[in-house]
């Protein structure tokens, strides 16, 4: 753990300082995936921040990985504040496989995202709830007039990305 630490230490929040040998490392021996999911708690938010990352960009291609862990990124650390976090977390939750029950959970926490002040954070949260919906007829109901509204409402970014989901969810439910 002490070596991965280390490599998400220092600087300031405009880098990812040596978060991609840590991408390295953990992609080649996915028994520092623990020790970096621990980092996703630890006191300095650039740590969390960077560990986020990290993981964001690992389970991209091993979304497996995340599992193990879903109880922790559906409790505390969905619960944390910096928007640097969130906004991975967002994008995590969409990776994993949920009970119904975990799912609303998730659910939850994203609707709760929307309200963040970041845009940002209020993106990635369109986009998991979309991901969500695309594999649940039910949450779809749900989902899609609230991404017709955002896509009214929100900021540019927003607006562009609610365009591109509801093209992507309509193709979807046809």
């Amino acid at each position: 753990m002490r070596d991965i630490l280390e490599k998400l230490k220092g600087g300031d929040r405009r880098s990812i300082g040596k978060s991609g040998e840590v991408v390295k490392d953990v992609s080649e021996d996915p028994t520092l995936f623990a020790d970096l999911v621990a980092c996703l708690l630890h006191d300095d938010p650039l740590v969390r921040m960077r560990a986020a990352d990290v993981i964001e960009k690992v389970t991209r291609e091993s979304p497996e990985l995340l599992q193990p862990w879903k109880r922790h990124l559906l409790g505390p650390v969905s619960a944390m504040e910096d928007k640097e976090l969130r906004w991975h977390v967002a994008q995590m939750l969409s990776r994993l496989r949920l009970t119904p029950s975990e799912q609303e959970t998730a659910v939850q926490i994203l609707l709760g995202y929307l309200e963040d002040p970041s845009s940002i954070v209020r993106t990635f949260s369109m986009q998991a709830l979309a991901d969500l919906a695309s594999r649940d007829e039910r949450l779809l109901a749900q989902v899609m007039p609230l991404i017709e509204r955002l896509t009214r409402t929100g900021t540019p970014a927003m607006r562009s990305r609610g365009r591109k989901l509801l093209r992507q969810l309509q193709r979807g439910s046809e």
